[in-house]
């Protein structure tokens, strides 16, 4: 049975991730001609109706990684500049899943958002300053430093550039897709060694 849920890398004409999309606008694309290229593995062989004229039907092979044509100026200008919306769900997965704090590696209902500087020190909820923590490391160190309550950063938090967010927000990344990501990663990302050490 095919899993009608796996996401499909939307990439520009020239290579670069833009963004998730599901099967549904996958096909649209396709059908609007706007697919210049595929690689990856195909993941959907979508059947449309039979044309009446000439007795067959339609078929549309979606691959996991899609190429489409546009204009893309604007993005590509914006992506050097680029903060992505700062999220939990990304935020945990950016490191790793691991409280930043103790090690542990926890589940996200059992992770928080920590601000390395707190908000009340005028610390601010942003990328460069936020940390996946427990709960109990992130209650013990309360409204203080990590310094003031005892505790080591055990790695430095950074903002994600965007090819690294379009990773943050997959779900169930393939091998080929994960590899194609990677290649857009700044070599001296965090992320390749994280990846790394969980392959």
């Amino acid at each position: 049975m095919v899993d009608l849920t796996q996401q499909v890398l939307r990439t520009d004409v020239a290579g670069m991730p833009l963004e998730w999309i599901g099967y549904q606008d996958a096909v649209r694309l396709y059908h609007l001609g706007q697919v210049a290229y595929t690689c990856g593995t195909l993941l959907y062989r979508i059947h449309g109706g039979t044309n009446a004229r000439t007795g067959r039907r339609s078929l549309i092979e979606v691959n996991s990684i899609i190429a489409t044509v546009g204009n893309n100026h604007a993005l590509a200008k914006a992506r050097d500049h680029y903060v992505p919306p700062l999220n939990n769900q990304a935020l945990f997965k950016r490191d790793g899943r691991l409280c930043l704090y103790c090690g542990q590696r926890f589940a996200d209902r059992d992770l928080s958002r920590d601000h390395v500087t707190p908000l009340s020190r005028g610390g601010d909820d942003v990328w460069s300053n936020v940390v996946a923590a427990c709960k109990r490391c992130n209650n013990h160190k309360a409204g203080r430093s990590p310094e003031e309550a005892g505790m080591e950063l055990l790695a430095v938090p950074f903002v994600p550039t965007h090819a690294e967010y379009i990773y943050l927000q997959g779900h169930r990344v393939l091998a080929d897709q994960m590899e194609f990501l990677l290649a857009h990663f700044p070599r001296t990302s965090p992320l390749h060694e994280r990846l790394r050490r969980r392959i």
